[in-house]
C-alpha cells in the first residue's frame, strides 16, 4: 500500500525518545488539549462530585460505603494491572496508537455519560461503583498511549514545559468544567443535578478531545509484528525489565519508586472531596467550590514547577513535593477536629504538590528513556503503576477499617483515618525515590 493512500500515517522517526527538534506549537497545545478535555473524570467524577454523591447517605452510612468504594477503586487497579500490557504493547507493536487512543477516550466519554442512570438509592450503589472503576480502567489505559505521544511534541530541553503544560491544562480544565456545571446547574447540587452534570462531563470530554487526532498521526512500524496474546505480552514484559535492568538498573528504581508514590499521589484527589464531606463537613456545594480553587492553584503550580523541572531537574521537584504532601496529610490527621478551615489550609496546600509530582515524574521517565524504547518504557511506566493502583484505595480502606476499630464508629465517624493509609503510601514512593539517581539535562 503506497503512502498516499495512508493519509491518517506518519514514518517512524529513527531518533530518540524525545525529538531533537521543536513541534510546532500548536501540535504541543492540541496534544496538551487532551488532558483539559478528559479532567472531568478526574475532578467532577473521581474528586468532587460523583464519588462524593456515591458516598452520600443517600447510598448508606457513611463508613460502610466509603470502604466498599475504596474495594472497588482497588479491585479496578488490579484490572488495569493485568490489561495494561496486552493493550499498552499492542498499540506500540503496531504502531496504532493514536487509533486506540481514540476509542478510549470516546469510551471514556459514553462511561462519563451514563453514570447519569445512577439514581440516589442503596440499590444503585454497584452499578455507580461498577461505572466509576470501568471508568478509572479506561482512563488509565488511555494514558499509557498519550504519555507515549509525549516524544512527538517535546525536546530533551523544555520536556517539562511540556510536560507541566499538559498537567497544567487539565486542572485548569477541570476549574472550567466545575464553573460550567455551576453556572448550568448552580451550586446546591441536588441528586437530580449530579446526573445531569454526568452528561456534560460525557460531551465535554467528547468534543475537547478532538485537537489531538487531527494534529497527531500513527506512525507506521516497518513491519507489523504477529500478535503475542496474554501469555506472550507477559513473558515480553519481563524480558523488557530484564533488558532495562541490565542497561540502566536506575530506570527500574525510577519505576518502582514512581509505582508507589504516584498511586499516593492518585489517592490524594481520589479521597479529597470524600474526606471534605464527610469528615470536614464541607457541602456539596462547598465541595464544588474547594474544587474549583483546588484546580486554580494546583494549575498554575504545575506549570510554574515545570519551569523548575527544567533548571533544577524532576527528581528535586518530586522528592520536594512528596516531603510537603506528607507533612500536610499527617497535619490533616491530627487537626481534624479544627472543621473546615483545617482542610481548607492544609488539604488545598496538598493540591499544590500534586501536580508537580505527577508532571516530573513524567519528564523524568523521558529523559531516562534510550532509543527506540520509548513506547516501551511508558507502557512499562503505566504497567508498573497500576500494578500497585489498588495499594492507596485499599491502604485508606483498611486505615479506617482500623480507625473505626480504634475510635468506635458509634463514638466519631473514623474516615478521617484513611488519609494515614495514602500518607503511607506517599513516604514509601519518597524513600525509593531518594535512591534513584537525576538524569541527565541538556544544556
Amino acid at each position: 500500500m503506497t503512502a498516499q493512500s495512508q493519509p491518517d500515517v506518519d514514518p517512524i522517526p529513527q531518533a530518540g525518545a524525545l525529538a531533537s527538534d521543536r513541534a510546532p506549537r500548536r501540535k504541543v497545545f492540541a496534544w496538551a488539549l487532551w488532558d483539559w478535555g478528559t479532567q472531568p473524570f478526574n475532578t467532577v467524577i473521581t474528586t468532587f462530585v460523583f464519588s462524593v454523591y456515591l458516598t452520600s447517605s443517600a447510598f448508606g452510612e457513611t463508613d460502610e460505603v466509603t470502604i466498599k468504594l475504596a474495594w472497588a477503586t482497588g479491585s479496578a487497579g488490579l484490572l488495569i494491572a493485568l490489561l495494561a500490557p496486552v493493550l499498552g504493547q499492542g498499540a506500540d507493536r503496531t504502531g496504532r496508537r493514536m487509533f486506540h487512543l481514540r476509542w478510549q477516550t470516546w469510551l471514556l466519554a459514553a462511561i462519563c455519560a451514563a453514570m447519569y442512570f445512577v439514581a440516589p438509592a442503596p440499590e444503585y450503589f454497584i452499578l455507580g461503583a461498577v461505572l466509576l472503576g470501568a471508568g478509572n480502567v479506561v482512563a488509565e489505559i488511555a494514558n499509557v498511549n498519550y504519555y507515549a505521544a509525549l516524544d512527538q511534541v517535546s525536546t530533551p530541553k523544555n520536556v517539562g514545559r511540556v510536560s507541566g503544560l499538559g498537567w497544567g491544562l487539565g486542572y485548569l480544565g477541570g476549574i472550567s468544567i466545575l464553573l460550567v456545571i455551576i453556572a448550568t446547574l448552580g451550586s446546591d447540587f441536588p441528586a437530580d443535578d449530579v446526573r445531569f452534570a454526568m452528561l456534560i462531563c460525557g460531551a465535554w470530554t467528547a468534543v475537547f478531545t478532538i485537537p489531538i487526532f487531527l494534529a497527531l498521526k500513527d506512525r507506521r512500524p516497518d513491519h507489523v509484528p504477529p500478535s503475542l496474546g496474554i501469555v506472550g505480552s507477559y513473558r515480553q514484559l519481563f524480558r523488557s525489565i530484564a533488558g532495562v535492568w541490565r542497561q540502566n538498573p536506575n530506570t527500574v528504581f525510577f519505576l518502582l519508586a514512581s509505582a508507589l508514590f504516584r498511586d499516593g499521589l492518585a489517592g490524594v484527589f481520589t479521597f479529597g472531596g470524600v474526606l471534605a464531606a464527610g469528615t470536614f463537613g464541607f457541602s456539596f456545594g462547598e465541595v464544588v467550590i474547594f474544587g474549583v480553587v483546588a484546580n486554580v492553584v494546583a494549575g498554575l503550580a504545575t506549570m510554574l514547577f515545570g519551569l523548575l523541572d527544567d533548571r533544577l531537574g524532576p527528581k528535586t521537584v518530586i522528592l520536594f513535593s512528596l516531603g510537603m504532601l506528607v507533612a500536610m496529610g499527617m497535619a490533616i490527621f491530627f487537626l481534624h477536629d479544627g472543621g473546615t478551615t483545617v482542610f481548607w489550609i492544609f488539604g488545598l496546600g496538598m493540591t499544590v504538590f500534586v501536580g508537580p509530582a505527577q508532571s516530573a515524574s513524567r519528564s523524568f521517565l523521558a529523559r531516562l528513556i534510550p532509543e527506540g524504547m520509548s513506547g516501551e518504557l511508558f507502557g512499562l511506566y503505566a504497567t508498573t503503576g497500576r500494578a500497585v493502583s489498588f495499594l492507596a484505595p485499599l491502604m485508606f480502606g483498611l486505615s479506617i477499617t482500623v480507625g473505626v476499630a480504634v475510635t468506635g464508629a458509634a463514638a466519631e465517624s473514623a474516615q478521617y483515618w484513611g488519609i494515614l493509609g495514602v500518607v503511607l503510601v506517599l513516604a514509601a514512593g519518597f524513600v525509593v525515590a531518594l535512591f534513584v539517581k537525576e538524569p541527565a539535562r541538556s544544556r
